[in-house]
């Protein structure tokens, strides 16, 4: 049994978010010169490294060859929607509205984790979600405001995560961390690499170095969130992903003089209390038989950073004594 502090847990989780979202400020100035398609290609191709790093500790036994190849193509297709929307949103919305349709996610989790997953939603969660999404409506307001590409492209971001997320609960027990990894980061590389000539622009040194600090941090948010997962209760973990809301209105302040209006915390307060609420009934013992927003340990992921989720796997042996056991009942059933 794995012994866990969760003010501990709390402690890294908060610092993992913080630098996330320092990270996705670094997204958003290089946003407002370079397509995303270019920003996504150095990130991926920069995280490599750092992600073998992480995999060298997957002591599964095995190859880079899909177990269920379609499920993989489908999650990488997905990730790479997920990758190019957030990006491309960063580049032309506020954060904390970026945040808000963002947040969405755990929602839809909730939604597709029914078809896919056989998982019974009850009247509370349906709530929450229809909550949820009433808060993702405050923010766009549809006809008060018009509706732009980067609207579209948070939405498909949140999507494409979820999608993503549902395919990995679906899978994971089966394929290799290496595969749920690196799969997504390869395509990165090599369709934003067949785009990349249509849309490159010359990078000066110092934005280079600002690819790399993004590649830094991804890496390094990523370690404290697995450092957080290993300490502490996923239903304690993960709601601390909405702090980055409050680094939106820090960051947006300070470095893109951005206010969103009331409207927008609004429909960001009713989806992270929506969210949050998901999480608590599915942390409630008998409630879900998969707790898919609970196993969704990756933030929104876009194939530049390791995933959480997979690496935690990884490291099974030392993290997670259970997990194998688990597998094994999920294969059976």
């Amino acid at each position: 049994m794995v012994e866990k502090s969760n003010l501990k847990a709390v402690g890294f989780a908060l610092a993992g978010f913080a630098v996330f979202s320092t990270h996705d400020v670094v997204i958003k100035v290089l946003g407002a010169t370079y397509a995303p398609f270019q920003i996504l290609f150095f990130s991926a191709l920069l995280g490599f490294p750092l992600a073998t790093l992480m995999l060298m500790t997957d002591k599964t036994p095995g190859t880079l060859r899909p177990v269920h190849p379609w499920w993989v193509l489908a999650r990488t297709a997905s990730v790479l929607i997920t990758g190019v929307g957030a990006f491309y949103a960063f580049s032309v919305l506020p954060l904390a509205q970026v945040y808000a349709f963002i947040f969405a996610a755990p929602l839809l989790i909730t939604i597709l984790s029914i078809p896919m997953l056989g998982e019974k939603v009850g009247a509370h969660r349906w709530a929450a979600v229809a909550m949820g999404l009433a808060g993702v409506l405050i923010v766009l307001r549809p006809g008060a405001e018009p509706f732009t590409l980067g609207h579209f492209a948070g939405l498909a971001a949140a999507s494409g995560s979820a999608f993503a997320a549902v395919i990995a609960r679906k899978i994971g027990a089966e394929e290799r961390s290496a595969v749920m990894v690196l799969f997504p980061m390869m395509a990165n590389v090599a369709i934003m690499g067949m785009i990349l000539p249509f849309v490159y622009v010359p990078m000066p040194i110092e934005h280079l170095g600002l690819l790399a600090i993004v590649a830094v941090f991804g890496f390094t948010g990523a370690l404290c969130t697995i450092l957080a997962y290993r300490s502490g209760d996923a239903a304690i973990v993960a709601p601390m992903q909405y702090s980055q809301i409050i680094w939106a209105a820090i960051f947006g302040a300070a470095f893109f003089n951005e206010y969103p209006d009331k409207f927008t915390w609004i429909g960001a307060g009713v989806i992270v209390l929506a969210g949050v609420y998901v999480v608590l009934r599915e942390s409630l013992g008998g409630r879900s038989a998969n707790t898919p927003v609970l196993q969704t340990r990756s933030r929104a992921e876009t194939g530049t950073t390791p995933r959480i989720s997979a690496m935690l796997r990884a490291r099974s042996d030392r993290v997670l004594p259970g997990y194998e056991a688990l597998a094994k009942r999920k294969k059976q059933d």
